[in-house]
């Protein structure tokens, strides 16, 4: 049996309720069943911090963890549409590896990362909810996978490319349509409609079912949820007005250029009145920035 409407939405959850250690299960669960294998939360970041210098990009990784090998596993949960998507994946990936290695290390001191993305907006192309990507060498005449030999503790390993070099996840949430039946269909489940099973036994819904019911949050959480709601539908309202109106203006261009220019203006012009009722209703700067892209100058002059 199914309870409906009962259970905070993941992506709150994850910033407000889960950054509490006492609810880490909930997270370590999601992972564990994604990879298949046991592993520890070390730090839940700061969604928009990170960056040691001003000019350094926002690092947008929500939790950070370890497994067994001590390998290192990001987990990202993004809401809205972000630019250069990949590019950023790669950035985070990057930085957390050399910050992870000192000076004068060995480079067998580096350590293998995954990165988990769960998005909620349109992410490209693809009818899957669920890709993954790894480095693997192919030879290009044999098809044989590259090994490479690597010495530790004076014994000779063979290692592939797949087994040092990063992996990635990325968890398209809205693009779930299936009826739960496997752990991770579980978890798509409650990640896009917030279903969980009564007599769940995957690892971290059980959790889930007693700390994230909407019935336990003080007034207060209450209120700020419900605000967070009304963001999110005022994010989709957006992002319809957008493929509308670019639609509409593609059409009369007749050109894929105009299309482009057509998609993008209806977006712009979706963004800066949703903006404008956002900040009449007393959403806070940060927030409509964070739902509609606009620059915190653009805002403040509406």
């Amino acid at each position: 049996m199914i309870v409906e409407n009962k259970y905070v939405r993941f992506d709150w959850a994850v910033k407000r309720m889960l950054r509490d250690k006492a609810n880490f299960g909930v997270l370590e669960g999601l992972i564990t069943v994604l990879l298949g294998q046991k592993v520890t939360i070390t730090a839940i970041l700061e969604s928009e911090g990170n960056a040691e210098q001003e000019d350094d990009k926002f690092n947008r990784v929500d939790v950070k963890a370890v497994n067994a090998e001590g390998e290192i596993i990001l987990v990202e949960v993004q809401l809205t549409r972000q630019l250069y998507y990949l590019e950023r994946i790669l950035y985070g990936v990057a930085k957390t590896l050399t910050e992870h290695i000192k000076l004068g290390n060995l480079y067998n001191e580096v350590k293998k990362v995954y990165h988990v993305s769960i998005v909620y907006f349109d992410l490209g192309r693809g009818a899957d909810y669920l890709y993954h990507g790894q480095t693997r060498f192919i030879g290009v005449h044999t098809h044989d996978e590259l090994q490479v030999s690597t010495k530790e503790e004076n014994v000779i390993h063979m290692k592939t490319p797949a087994q040092v070099f990063p992996e990635y996840f990325i968890i398209r949430v809205n693009e779930f349509n299936a009826v739960a039946k496997t752990p991770l269909e579980e978890w798509l489940d409650y990640l896009k409609n917030g279903h969980i099973k009564e007599d769940t036994q995957t690892p971290g819904l059980s959790e889930a079912r007693e700390k994230l019911q909407v019935m336990t949050m003080t007034p207060s959480e209450r209120v700020a949820y419900d605000r967070h709601l009304d963001a999110i539908m005022v994010q989709e309202d957006v992002l319809t007005t957008a493929k509308i109106e670019g639609r509409a203006e593609g059409r009369e261009e007749g050109r894929a250029e105009g299309r482009a220019e057509g998609r993008a203006e209806g977006e712009t012009k979706a963004n800066m009145s949703n903006a404008r009722k956002m900040k009449a209703k007393g959403f806070s700067i940060e927030d409509i920035a964070d739902i509609t892209g606009l620059s915190p100058q653009d805002i403040e002059a509406l």
